[in-house]
């Protein structure tokens, strides 16, 4: 099991409407994420940023991302997300979301 840190900012003028989604999310898009391998995620916020974290299980994690990508559900779902979301200057190339270095755990 790997975990995942990630961060963005939101716009704050559709941070209410981000949360409306989040609130119920869709279905396919759940079951997408299951089916992914990716489990006890949380997205958190402060501040117009917003804090995500998952833990993958599976064992071929661009395959399991390339999937999700590949689903027309998942694609929709992003069409709507993404104008809300608003990706930090320092994120690698190809990131949307930018990835956290973990320099901290306990069980």
């Amino acid at each position: 099991m790997k975990r995942f840190g990630q961060v963005i900012g939101v716009d704050p003028q559709r941070f209410e409407e981000y949360k409306k989604y989040h609130a119920a999310v869709w279905p396919e898009i759940l079951a997408m994420i299951y089916e992914c391998n990716i489990r006890n995620y949380s997205i958190f916020h402060k501040d117009n940023q917003l804090f995500a974290y998952y833990e993958y299980i599976g064992t071929d994690f661009a395959a399991d991302m390339a999937k999700m990508a590949a689903d027309p559900k998942t694609q929709e779902w992003w069409v709507i997300m993404e104008p809300m979301q608003r990706p930090v200057s320092t994120r690698a190339y190809g990131e949307w979301w930018a990835n956290m270095e973990e320099v901290f755990h306990t069980e």
